[in-house]
């Protein structure tokens, strides 16, 4: 008995040190192979369809399916991208004089803020008012100037990471299924918690790319359509930068296009103003209400915040992949925390509903009373629990 267990302790550590040791070798790959899993996952029933029309030849299918991505995805992405870059240049050439000059001349602004409603009350703070603009333009260009020089370099990383993708996608539509079978297999855990992890994963990321996809490009289209018209430059480049700000909750697309009104405003362009606030604003700003029941409905079942701060905790540590990867650790965090209470349920304290529909109950109503206002008192960890 003592032996056996020994040579299992072995095994494990052994399992464990040469996975790890391999996946350290291959980290530079599984960020494409995880790509391909989900787009493999989400294509498994296009592939099913027309392996059943060529008459069951799964490799064909599986390079049907690759070429129709390159097609109608990568290439018009790849086309985008270059109008972008080229816009993005184009801005910051325009911009880096304007900023220097208005760093060199800092009065300039003043024919600007006396367009400013109530413009003699902020006359006393101009200087400060002047100094912080001045900081925060000069940051915002240097920011630009920054991500441009590391265009290239990110050129060259994403289209070999599209090519790993999609040579990894060829055998995951074709043999994806007994891969599962065998992660499923060596994974400790029960057969339904297996299954609920899954669901989850998957619906989520569905909704995800339904979700944030289709509604950011709708809503970047839109807002690039209205810069367009109000005469900003580079409007193909701002409705993408707004494409991608259209994930964050509440704010979106208002992080750009209301700085551009305000400017717009003080320029006195009052029918760029118009057609900004009524495409920006009332058309793309009413689109996701609109639009995300309906794609998504409730396979996020994620509260706002966990989808705000898993989108943008996913950029920080993934990169522009974390609007997808975002929120799908956001929703397997929640759902490992759900079959972990019900897994070690009877060893959890019961603590009733705190609060009902009328409001605290008649328990939590008699503790809060005499403490509102006040604080709490600590509890006494030698006391039983009721």
């Amino acid at each position: 008995m003592k032996r056996e267990l020994i040579n299992k302790s072995v095994l494990l550590a052994l399992v464990l040190l040469i996975s790890a040791v391999f996946l350290d070798m291959i980290a530079q790959f599984l960020m494409p192979m995880f790509m391909a899993g989900i787009f493999s996952a989400i294509l498994s029933p296009a592939h099913r369809w027309l392996t059943a029309k060529i008459g069951g030849r799964e490799n064909i299918a599986s390079v049907l399916v690759i070429v129709g991505i390159v097609l109608l995805v990568l290439a018009p992405l790849s086309i985008l991208i270059g109008v972008v870059v080229g816009q993005a240049i184009s801005v910051s050439q325009s911009v880096t004089p304007w900023v220097q000059a208005f760093i060199n001349e800092p009065t300039a602004i003043t024919a600007y803020m006396e367009k400013l409603p109530y413009y003699q009350d902020l006359l006393p703070y101009r200087a400060v008012i002047i100094e912080k603009a001045g900081l925060v333009v000069g940051n915002i260009s240097s920011f630009l100037i920054d991500s441009l020089s590391s265009v290239t370099k990110l050129t060259v990383n994403a289209v070999f990471s599209s090519i790993i993708m999609l040579y990894v996608m060829f055998y995951f539509l074709t043999m994806g299924e007994v891969l599962l079978l065998k992660i499923l297999y060596f994974l400790p855990l029960h057969d339904r918690d297996e299954r609920r992890l899954l669901r989850r994963f998957t619906s989520v990321t569905k909704a995800t790319l339904k979700g944030t996809l289709i509604i950011g490009a709708i809503q970047g289209f839109i807002c690039g359509l209205a810069f367009a018209l109000a005469g900003i430059q580079g409007p193909v480049f701002w409705g993408t930068v707004m494409a991608v700000m259209s994930i964050i909750p509440a704010f979106g697309t208002a992080i750009v296009w209301i700085p551009a009104l305000i400017i717009l405003a003080l320029q006195g362009n009052f029918l760029g103003v118009t057609i900004l606030g009524v495409l920006c604003g009332a058309v793309a700003g009413n689109l996701d209400n609109i639009l995300r029941p309906r794609l998504v409905g409730k396979d996020t079942e994620m509260h706002d915040l966990f989808v705000l701060f898993g989108t943008l905790g996913g950029i920080s540590m993934f990169g522009i992949l974390g609007i997808i990867l975002g929120p799908i650790v956001a929703a397997l965090f929640i759902t490992i925390w759900e079959i972990y209470g019900k897994v070690f349920e009877s060893y959890l304290p019961d603590v009733g509903p705190f609060f009902t529909a009328n409001g605290p109950d008649d328990s939590t109503a008699e503790f809060l009373a005499p403490h509102a206002g006040k604080p709490v008192p600590e509890e006494d960890e030698t006391a039983p629990f009721t």
